[in-house]
């Protein structure tokens, strides 16, 4: 197959010969440009001066003093504008949406030429439309329709705004204008529309030669009939007879033919008569997106398709599929180019820029602290960078930019001396760090420059949106190689293979709405762009790809998301009645069978054990215990929990919401019992019953507590709402439960509130032996029945929740189960056990009993929160050390034993509230 733009190059060389250097050609985008050139270049017979290659953009930009500003200066600048001019003091990130299509109606307007004081004309009474001479009695029937809408006997709010606002739109645009001129700056329209009407064109070539063109709106019209008048423009359209007469897709190009001829024959039917040859067309229909991606390498798996380089093309008609696209072409395909830009919002440092900007402007700033440090560039930041924006004013947002652009320059220069496996994906992730930097960094040339006057919040929003709208470019050899790009990348290149992905209705066409504040009925009557416009350049767009393939297969989505079904095309609908091809009909099955996950035991490697060993190995500086009853109790109620947890260092996020759950419910309660207890032991440990008498007869203390504990756990600032008000009563309740049965117990003696209790524990690795600490921190120990013989001391564990405690026959009962009331003993009567023998804590060796303090049932008068087995309470831990110790030394040494593997839980009992079930596939 003969491509057009091989036509075009051979017409080019035997009318304008070989040295083109006084030539230019124009495309209505860059890439074309490439291939033409190597056409020129091997159907030349002798050494050629090359031509210049202009894009239409780059032509008219050529013929301005303005620059057209970038996309955030154009909304920043208009939502300025409108604040002025409306007096709707309307934050920048609301209004951005607003801003950008503002922005388009304008830019409609001035590459149609159309007179905005008309189209933005506030016609509230129809007699107004008399002095509208210029517009046809058809046009002005047409507004009338729409105005009348608005007479003042309809009082419809959502009309009523809409007027208000269509009367300073015309205000807008001038004021907006005028403001961009004074910088010397435009948006494409007005620069196009001010070459036009200028008519100061400089022409630096002698031929200007118009390629491959479709849609004209007026501005290039009027600077094609400026060039056609000096002698100096050629015009190759490229289009079919199949679709020229009377069909949308032809709609434009037959309308220009006569005002601008086209170079080619017109009767040369190896050009324009190619659509009706014989082609394999195939509709493939798949139930997903992913489906879709993943066919890919079936696709290509026959020879001519996966050989035929850059004959062959895989157009996305959804480009968000691209990152499964790329992840399915097989690795022996060989060279591969890909045009459609990579989405920049799925890139590490995308959602880093996220969280860094959140936790600057969040007043939750523990849970995105945590999130960035496990964030993969974490590595790259050091505190002092993290903090060093802390002291800045968070509204202060030149600063939070310059910050942001002070951690990216960081990390991409600590990257840069790493070396990667994959050089693929060092490269993007070089690319995306230095995109993201070049949009934080013109934001902050923005702000610097008091064009971005916004508050942090707004920055977060519009960040995130900007994030959104940038793509990575791929950089490559783009006349080599399997092509992958989205449909406007597709101009003027022909393919022997095309496969369309995602061609559904909604992506082909695509964006094809009346999103603008301008109705359609006035675009229609002003000339602006229209639906209609749109649906025909999309079917254009379609028809033109396929003209000269001959290997078409069009991929689509037939499932149903949501209760709503995915339809084909209608383009695809049109060629299954139009078409002469045959066309074969596909379908794609998911072959998904459900999968039964059943988790894994994992063998404790040589490097398991290494991990184990430096996890909990005693160092000289250790001064915390390293194996906790919270670790045992893991291990006993799932080894392969405590894998994930202390071998593999998988810990559970922190909940980021406010509300308290059970686990921030308890340690507000410990927080405010330990406040309570450390004022009454100020000057001594002995608490007398007065001390907390005064204590429950106070009506502040108890609350003061409570609120200071809130303080510490919630972020600064931050009221308590409905729930967490609820649950501040709550815990008062139970602090002043505790009072009274401690002012029942009194008098009594405090040794320790929340502290710490360890003691070394001598550990046996296969051939190794070592020594760890074991221990953990105990919510009180307190010495009862003081100057008695019965004095002793108590391990005394608080305990918010509400169930009845399950009492232990005797110490096998305790390791012969491992739900959690199992584990409270093992708790207590580890700490228990360190009490007893530790002569710091405990030096007249006083009998040590364990305690759960359980708050809800304290209320009865003969409540005793003594641990028991059976019915016998435990005064005295001392008998049951032996037993205990020997249970203990036997779990212990199975964690460490290489011979045995980290099973999952055998009965599933902790599986309900296990954070790992997704990762290891067990389902309880």
């Amino acid at each position: 197959m003969k491509t057009f733009l091989e036509f075009v190059a051979e017409d080019i060389i035997s009318k304008q010969g070989t040295d083109l250097s006084r030539t230019a050609i124009v495309f209505p985008n860059k890439r074309a440009s490439l291939f033409i050139n190597e056409h020129l270049a091997r159907l030349a017979d002798r050494p050629i001066w090359s031509p210049a290659y202009l894009t239409i953009s780059e032509l008219f930009r050529s013929q301005s003093e303005w620059s057209v500003a970038d996309p955030i200066k154009l909304v920043s600048d208009i939502h300025k504008t409108f604040v002025e001019v409306t007096g709707i003091d309307e934050t920048l990130d609301h209004f951005y949406g607003w801003g950008q299509l503002l922005l388009a109606d304008f830019d409609d307007i001035d590459k149609n030429r159309a007179d905005a004081d008309h189209v933005f004309a506030n016609i509230r009474d129809l007699h107004e439309l008399d002095d509208i001479s210029y517009l046809t009695d058809e046009q002005r029937a047409v507004i009338k329709r729409f105005f009348s809408n608005f007479n003042d006997d309809d009082h419809s709010e959502l009309k009523q705004r809409f007027l208000k606002l269509w009367q300073h739109f015309a205000d807008i645009y001038h004021r907006f204008r005028q403001k961009l001129a004074d910088q010397q700056l435009a948006y494409e329209g007005m620069l196009y529309r001010d070459v036009v009407e200028k008519r100061s064109i400089t022409l630096n070539y002698d031929t200007y030669i118009f390629v491959g063109f479709n849609l004209l709106n007026k501005v290039e019209q009027a600077l094609f009939r400026h060039l056609q008048q000096q002698g100096k423009a050629k015009f190759y359209w490229d289009f079919d007879d199949y679709y020229m007469k009377g069909h949308e897709a032809g709609f434009f190009i037959s309308q220009y033919l006569s005002s601008f001829p086209n170079e080619l024959d017109h009767s040369r039917e190896e050009i324009y008569r190619q659509f009706a040859n014989d082609k394999q067309i195939r509709f493939v229909a798949a139930p997903t997106e992913n489906i879709q991606a993943h066919y890919i390498a079936d696709w290509l798996a026959d020879e001519q398709r996966k050989n035929g380089g850059k004959r062959t093309a895989i157009l996305l008609c959804n480009e968000n599929l691209l990152p499964m696209v790329i992840h399915s072409i097989p690795d022996n395909i060989g060279k591969v180019n890909i045009t459609t830009g990579y989405p920049l919002a799925q890139t590490p440092i995308a959602s880093l820029l996220t969280l860094l900007v959140a936790w600057q402007t969040s007043n939750k700033p523990k849970f995105y602290y945590k999130t960035i440090r496990q964030h993969p560039y974490n590595k790259w930041i050091t505190d002092e960078l993290l903090d060093s924006c802390q002291q800045q004013s968070d509204s202060h947002i030149h600063a939070i930019l310059d910050w942001l652009c002070t951690i990216i320059r960081t990390i991409a220069t600590d990257m840069s001396q790493t070396t990667d496996a994959d050089p693929n994906a060092m490269a993007l992730r070089s690319e995306s760090i230095f995109r993201a930097y070049t949009l934080v960094n013109r934001m902050k040339g923005l702000a610097a420059d008091g064009d971005l006057n916004i508050d942090s919040v707004t920055l977060q929003r519009l960040l995130r949106q900007l994030i959104q709208s940038t793509s990575i470019p791929f950089h490559g050899e783009p006349a080599e190689g399997i092509q992958v790009m989205g449909i406007l990348e597709s101009r003027n290149l022909d393919f022997d293979h095309i496969i369309l992905l995602s061609c559904n209705e909604g992506n082909m066409p695509k964006g094809v709405n009346d999103s603008s504040f301008i109705p359609h009925s006035l675009r229609k009557v002003y000339g602006l762009t229209t639906v209609e416009h749109k649906t025909a350049i999309y079917a254009y767009y379609f028809h033109r790809l396929l003209q000269r393939a001959t290997d078409i297969t069009l991929v689509y989505n037939n499932g149903t998301d949501d209760g709503n079904a995915h339809e084909m095309s209608r383009f695809m609908l049109q060629l299954m009645v139009e078409a002469p091809q045959t066309i074969q009909h596909h379908y794609l099955k998911a072959q998904q069978e459900p999968t039964i996950m059943q988790p894994q035991a994992i063998s404790k490697t040589p490097e398991i054990m290494q991990i184990l060993y430096r996890r909990f190995v005693k160092r000289p500086n250790t001064n915390r215990p390293l194996l906790t009853p919270k670790a045992i109790n893991s291990y006993r109620s799932c080894p392969l929990q405590f894998f994930y947890q202390y071998v593999s260092n998988l810990y559970e996020l922190d909940d980021d919401e406010l509300q308290i759950d059970d686990r921030l419910f308890g340690i507000i309660f410990h927080d405010a019992a330990q406040h309570l207890y450390e004022q009454m032991t100020q000057h001594g440990c002995r608490i007398e019953k007065a001390q907390i008498g005064q204590l429950l007869k106070s009506k502040t203390a108890v609350a003061q507590a409570v609120d200071t504990a809130f303080r510490k756990q919630l972020p600064a600032g931050a009221a308590l709402n409905g729930l967490q008000l609820i649950n501040r009563e709550v815990i008062i309740h139970y602090l002043r439960q505790l009072l009274k049965l401690d002012y029942r117990q009194a008098p009594f003696e405090v040794y320790k509130l929340e502290g710490q209790v360890m003691c070394d524990w001598q550990v046996k690795m296969g051939d190794r032996q070592f020594t760890t600490t074991i221990g953990g921190t105990i919510d009180r120990l307190d010495a009862v029945d003081c100057d008695t013989a019965k004095e002793r001391i108590r391990v005394v564990d608080y305990k918010t929740g509400g169930s009845q405690m399950k009492m232990a026959k005797d110490v096998d009962d305790i390791f012969a189960d491992n739900d959690s009331h199992r584990g409270y003993y093992l708790q207590t009567l580890l700490y228990g056990n360190i009490v007893a023998t530790d002569r710091s804590v405990n030096p007249h060796q006083l009998p040590v009993s364990p305690a759960l303090l359980f708050i809800q049932h304290a209320a009865s008068d003969d409540y005793d929160p003594t641990l028991c087995f059976g019915k016998e309470p435990i005064s005295d831990i001392l008998p049951y050390l032996e037993d205990f110790n020997s249970h203990l030394k036997t779990v212990i040494d199975e964690i460490f034993n290489p011979e045995v593997d980290f099973t999952p839980s055998p009965d599933g009992k902790s599986c309900s509230n296990c954070p790992y079930t997704k990762l290891c596939g067990k389902i309880s």
